[in-house]
């Protein structure tokens, strides 16, 4: 089977690319421009392109061996590439469909992990934790891997391992054997109108799942990782690697899992180190920003740091308009914060746009004191190095380009 993956490059379809590959998939594709994954992709020879898309040219070449394209939920639907293959009598669906189809072909068991925030770290410690502690498995993961592939299938394994994201209902179209439900915080006022929509979603979620771990029933006990939050991670991690061992006959010990986890190294953009004392992370939700800073403080503690600069880019004014209030207490602690401009995405016309002098009018009055409103320019650039160089812990928390803005200030 040949398959075609528009939007291939980025972390939401490259690592399905990567899996269908290493499945014995046949896999072309294309996308706007290079993303996460494309130097993966091209590890795996599988072709893109980054030029033709707009106008299908590259699909085009391939139209006639294609048996089914598969898109990227950004793709509008008048789009060209999905506009032709819809036109040529080609099977055309979302990632969805792929992964079930996947999962039903090579026979495997879905750990799904979904939640709120802390399912990108979770996912990526569990598949850590197995490679480690030789647990076959296969695995899609929405970032990049420091160790590893971000998707990969193994012969010998018997699960798929899958972040699955609630953004536009897409953990529902799964009945995984296990499923590790993070936590369950409003979001996506675009997907989900009201609090009670979202948390029907989890609920019909945990109704297609064979067995369930809560992290609310959870702690990190044992753990030396730096932040509750991340302990927290671990132990979830922890409990899906135990139920997975005892699946297959395995003997492992919560103390060797222990010692695996501690020494995770991290994530794409989940509290990843670009360099010492400088750190980007990708989240954007109020509880996620509190539980990062907890880990930051702690981070920064642990190094001899002086303390933490943060620098926050919100993501998507529509979601802010709802969580907003949440922000008060959000980075109580911090030395000083840099309060950019919302990345705007999938958004609401009529609602205005929060200014960051509005964001900052709400925050506690210790924090308001040291925070400033900001913008990713040569400024701000020098005040991060200059803080840097005198010994303080530097993170940015951003789902937008500022990430590679940060990247580029502290090239080593």
């Amino acid at each position: 089977m040949k398959i075609f993956i528009s939007g291939i490059s980025g972390t939401g379809m490259g690592p399905l690319a990567l899996m269908a590959k290493r499945a014995g998939l046949e896999v072309v594709g294309s996308d706007l421009a290079e993303g996460a994954v494309s130097n993966e992709l091209r590890k795996a020879e599988i072709e893109f392109d980054t030029e033709a898309k707009q106008d299908g040219s590259f699909l085009k070449k391939h139209l006639d061996s294609i048996d089914w394209f598969v898109y990227t939920s950004a793709l509008p639907e008048d789009h060209a590439e999905l506009v032709m293959a819809k036109e040529a009598g080609i099977r055309t669906s979302k990632r969805d469909e792929l992964i079930a189809y996947l999962v039903e072909k090579l026979g495997l068991k879905m750990v799904a992990i979904a939640g709120t925030h802390g399912k990108t770290t979770t996912t990526s410690m569990i598949i850590w934790g197995a490679l480690k502690l030789g647990v076959p498995i296969s695995y899609l993961v929405g970032t990049t891997l420091p160790f590893a592939e971000a998707g990969s299938y193994d012969t010998n394994s018997e699960f798929l391992i899958y972040e699955a994201d609630e953004y536009d209902r897409n953990f529902l179209h799964f009945f995984p054997w296990l499923s590790i439900i993070t936590v369950a915080t409003y979001d996506h006022p675009d997907i989900y109108p009201a609090p009670a929509d979202y948390q029907a979603a989890f609920e019909k979620f945990r109704g297609q799942s064979e067995e369930v771990i809560e992290g609310s029933n959870l702690e990190g006990d044992g753990f030396r990782l730096a932040g509750k939050a991340r302990r927290k991670d671990a132990a979830m991690a922890m409990a899906a690697l135990l139920r997975m061992a005892e699946e297959l006959g395995m003997t492992l010990s919560q103390d060797e899992i222990i010692d695996v986890l501690d020494n995770f190294p991290g994530a794409g953009r989940r509290f990843e180190r670009i360099t010492d004392g400088v750190y980007s992370d990708y989240g954007h939700h109020p509880e996620e920003v509190a539980s990062t800073v907890e880990i930051a403080k702690e981070e920064a503690k642990l190094r001899g740091k002086l303390g933490v600069v943060l620098v926050y880019e919100p993501h998507q004014n529509t979601r802010q308009h709802e969580v907003r209030e949440g922000y008060k207490t959000a980075f109580d602690g911090v030395a000083k914060l840099y309060w950019l401009p919302t990345y705007l995405t999938r958004e609401n016309p009529d609602l205005p746009v929060i200014t960051p002098d509005e964001f900052i009018a709400g925050l506690d009055l210790a924090t308001r004191d040291v925070a400033e409103a900001a913008k990713p320019n040569r400024d701000l650039a020098k005040a991060l190095k200059d803080y840097h160089q005198a010994g303080y812990l530097i993170l940015l928390m951003t789902a937008g380009p500022a990430d590679g803005w940060l990247r580029k200030i502290f090239e080593v």
